[in-house]
């Protein structure tokens, strides 16, 4: 997920070690996570283009299809802003609209997030999400919708809570007593679309829709805050932080 997928000439990737392999990241000992790595990297890049379409005074889903060099990504970003149904005008609108744009295993993903943010507590509600993906032909559409639903709604975990710590290089959290995974109560109004495209194979359908929640989300906070947070998961004390930064005066 760290391949840039938008027409900017001056740009460099780069990429240290893995997550697996002779030359891991880190030592400790890791399994496979849904999509992993193109949550992370995905991430840092929508983040990155929704603070460059700030910067430009342009909104975010006209500064993407400006910049997007795939057809299939136009019109799978196009879907979603018409399921959407609203105007989105440019960030920070104080409305809480977030947009996110990913490939993954060979499916584009476009979702549109709003949320709600507490400014006094922090803590950030997920509200509605709508989601266009173009997977090729589609052989089981229902199959598709529901595992792009579990994506999203598995996504809202390792955006707002999911998370080991460590004390000291102990681990902190050693079951779920203290490690929270998505409630009931977190799950948004979701809405997928699938984009017909019968004339590519069929393509990815259990990993693609997770890769855009953490920017998305995080969109969604800058546009109902201005403020951006930069590291996940958006706990509560995170979210607060980052308020506490915009509030402060200008030197």
């Amino acid at each position: 997920g760290s391949e840039l997928r938008y027409r900017i000439p001056h740009h460099r990737e780069v990429s240290r070690g893995g997550w697996q392999g002779p030359q891991p990241a880190h030592p400790l000992a890791v399994g496979a996570w849904r999509a992993p790595s193109a949550n992370t990297n995905y991430f840092a890049v929508e983040s990155q283009i929704d603070r460059m379409a700030a910067a430009a005074g342009a909104d975010p889903v006209s500064y993407r299809l400006e910049h997007l060099a795939d057809d299939r990504a136009v019109r799978t970003l196009r879907t979603a802003a018409e399921r959407f149904g609203e105007a989105i005008g440019p960030a920070p609108t104080s409305r809480g609209i977030g947009v996110a744009v990913t490939l993954e295993v060979g499916t584009w993903v476009a979702a549109i997030a709003q949320v709600d943010v507490d400014r006094e507590s922090g803590t950030v509600r997920v509200e509605r999400v709508v989601c266009a993906q173009d997977m090729g032909e589609v052989i089981n559409p229902r199959g598709a919708v529901l595992q792009a639903e579990g994506g999203l709604i598995m996504g809202l975990g390792y955006v707002l809570a999911e998370e080991v710590r460590f004390e000291g290089g102990a681990i902190v959290d050693e079951n779920f007593g203290s490690y929270r995974l998505p409630r009931f109560s977190w799950v948004p109004e979701i809405e997928v679309a699938l984009v017909d495209n019968p004339g590519l194979a069929p393509q990815g359908g259990g990993e693609p829709s997770i890769t855009t929640m953490g920017a998305v989300v995080a969109n969604a906070v800058y546009d109902a805050t201005g403020a951006r947070v930069y590291h996940l998961p958006m706990t509560p004390a995170r979210v607060k932080r980052a308020l506490a930064e915009i509030s402060k005066p200008s030197s």
